[in-house]
């Protein structure tokens, strides 16, 4: 039986207000919550055990889970105290099943959308007799994360951590997020405290002489810890770019059947609009998630955005990269700058907030 970890414990800080009460994985991508599209993978791949390696708000992921029904197990294992993703990856071993010390155990990072044949990734571990084997994917600019240089063969040489200059680039290569540990090296890592797998248990593993694998790919990949690469995420699902058992074809968007969009609106670049949302007349939602219940008047335009559940846009106003937390308002006729984050329930008035001038009067003060 095929066994894999999810690590899932993280608060994403990054993507806060959305966060806020839904951890990271829970998060409505294309239409399902991400770790869903995860576990689609995974069933695909022919795993029928899968531990959740669990912290923050860790009870939403069993009542997400509390009625599946596929052929899939799922145990969970919460994190009391925090142990870094290595003493997570530990701490989720207990709850495996198998007791082969050679079995490949399959470890996922809960906000990775990649589209690497996990197939291939574990034929390639038993193929070189690896003790762990990473998948790694290359970049434009890796300067914004750390560095896994290989050798002809695939054998990691070391890790390195962000490079501050592009003569420290001595490779395009970087930790994809997904691993595959041989069982006996999970149980190794020390169960009693934090360790990170990639600041010591790689390293120590390398410098032991043990064999650690890159395997490396050019499948699509995007790491969706922040606000706009969550928004590219999804949209990427929708119009093909990226791939899960749970999308259908490629479109321009998904619409759920209990939205009501105006015939004048448009809907297009992979955006989705969910469950009782209402898009008034001349709208235009592009590549943006608008949640459930949520409200956008006539004539608003969003663009690389995400309005969470129960919030309602004015008419003519405009969002470009914004995210507005859920049960929030935003008044008419107003213009939300790029990197805005609005918390949950905030309210602006109409005209609140511009960028660019307008010739609306101001309101007469009595």
């Amino acid at each position: 039986m095929q066994e894999a970890i999810i690590l899932v414990g993280g608060k994403g800080t990054r993507l806060r207000p959305l966060t806020n009460h839904t951890p990271k994985p829970l998060l409505q991508v294309a239409g399902a919550s991400f770790i869903r599209h995860q576990i689609a993978k995974l069933t695909a791949a022919g795993v029928r055990h899968v531990v959740f390696a669990t912290s923050y708000l860790a009870s939403l992921f069993e009542e997400e889970f509390k009625d599946f029904s596929q052929d899939l197990a799922i145990s969970y294992a919460v994190e009391e105290i925090p142990l870094g993703t290595g003493g997570a990856i530990r701490n989720a071993g207990r709850l495996l099943r198998g007791d082969r010390p050679d079995a490949p155990v399959l470890v996922l990072n809960g906000d990775i959308l990649s589209g690497v044949d996990l197939h291939g990734v574990l034929a390639y571990h038993e193929a070189n007799a690896a003790d762990v084997t990473l998948h790694l994917t290359r970049v434009a600019d890796p300067r914004a994360f750390g560095l896994v240089p290989t050798d002809a063969s695939g054998r990691v040489l070391s890790f390195l951590e962000k490079p501050r200059t592009q003569e420290e680039c001595v490779t395009d290569q970087i930790n994809a997020g997904c691993y595959v540990f041989s069982r006996s090296v999970l149980d190794a890592i020390p169960g009693d405290r934090e360790v990170s797998v990639e600041q010591e248990t790689f390293p120590a593993l390398v410098a032991d002489g043990r064999r650690v694998f890159g395997h490396t790919t050019d499948e699509y990949w995007r790491d969706l810890g922040t606000p706009l690469a969550f928004v590219h995420g999804s949209a990427d699902l929708i119009t093909g770019r990226a791939d899960s058992p749970l999308v259908g074809p490629p479109a321009e968007a998904l619409i759920d059947p209990t939205a009501v969009v105006d015939p004048t609106a448009r809907v297009t670049g992979g955006s989705t609009v969910g469950p009782h949302a209402v898009i008034g007349p001349h709208v235009v939602v592009d590549r943006s998630i608008i949640g459930a219940r949520v409200t956008v008047a006539a004539g608003s335009r969003v663009h690389e955005s995400v309005v969470d559940h129960d919030s309602s846009i004015g008419s003519e106003s405009i969002l470009r990269e914004a995210v507005v937390g859920c049960h929030s308002h935003v008044g008419a006729q107003n213009e939300l700058p790029a990197q805005l984050r609005l918390s949950c329930g905030i309210r602006i008035p109409a005209q609140g907030v511009r960028v660019s001038g307008t010739a609306v009067a101001c309101p007469t003060v009595h």
